[in-house]
């Protein structure tokens, strides 16, 4: 699939080292959770998850997402996508609980709202370094219960997703979905293995992406050889039971690369 020439229409600063990018087409059959793969031309191609039909959110961490931190309004980067496996959508009347950390907040956005559209019952426990790092807490709480927890006490809970997620009936919820780093998903995914309610759940694994679309084999995870990109990036925790989560990914080499 060739890149589409995506030029940018607006850019929201979300936090210090967040923005949203927002560009002139429309995914219209996008499934929440799937990614796309963005050219930053002359740096590199990475996969980013979509935050709307017609958005990117991104985190500087590096030399391609610095690059588009200098993009203006009226620039363009090339789009390949959206590729993968979405979150399952619930059925009406069922309870999710969202559990979303830092930037992982932004595919559990149209997930959130896709599940209240669906007749859902939403609740999120959403978490950050600090408050102004939380990041769409207004789309969650437009949708039902929004929990908080910031690492430093700036709101909400001081701690981490786990510390609320002690306060919860985690049992009592037909669905929950994840979304953030991995260290804070493994510890969510021991904390729903040990209340036994992992088959409830899916996750939203990140891992280096080659080619996007299950061809190459760079994504692939231990045990199972599952790749990221296609059977992913979202997974159920029983996939994910004795894999590499928390562990290690691995670099552009194939590496390990400890977590």
């Amino acid at each position: 699939m060739l890149p589409l020439n995506a030029t940018i229409t607006q850019i929201i600063e979300e936090s210090p080292l967040i923005r949203t990018f927002f560009f002139d087409h429309k995914f219209e059959d996008m499934e929440p959770g799937q990614f796309v793969m963005v050219w930053v031309r002359g740096v590199d191609e990475v996969p980013m998850g979509l935050s709307r039909n017609n958005s990117i959110t991104v985190q500087k961490v590096g030399e391609a997402t610095s690059k588009l931190f200098e993009l203006k309004e009226g620039d363009s980067f090339g789009l390949r996508g959206p590729f993968g496996k979405g979150f399952t959508l619930p059925a009406k009347g069922e309870k999710v609980l969202i559990i979303a950390g830092g930037v992982g907040a932004a595919p559990l956005s149209p997930y959130a709202e896709a599940a209240s559209a669906a007749g859902a019952e939403v609740n999120t426990v959403l978490g950050a370094r600090s408050e102004e790092h939380l990041l769409f807490e207004g789309r969650f709480e437009a949708l039902g219960n929004a929990y908080v927890s910031t690492d430093d006490g700036s709101k909400g809970v001081k701690g981490f997703v786990t510390d609320v997620l002690k306060n919860l009936d985690v049992t009592s919820y037909d669905r929950i979905a994840v979304c953030g780093p991995e260290i804070m998903m493994a510890s969510v995914f021991r904390f729903l293995e040990e209340r036994e309610v992992l088959e409830k759940s899916e996750f939203s694994l990140h891992r280096y992406f080659k080619c996007g679309i299950g061809v190459c084999g760079a994504c692939c995870i231990d045990s199972s050889g599952l790749r990221v990109c296609k059977d992913g990036p979202v997974f159920s925790g029983t996939q994910l039971t004795g894999s590499e989560l928390g562990k290690y990914s691995r670099d552009a080499s194939g590496r390990r690369v400890k977590i």
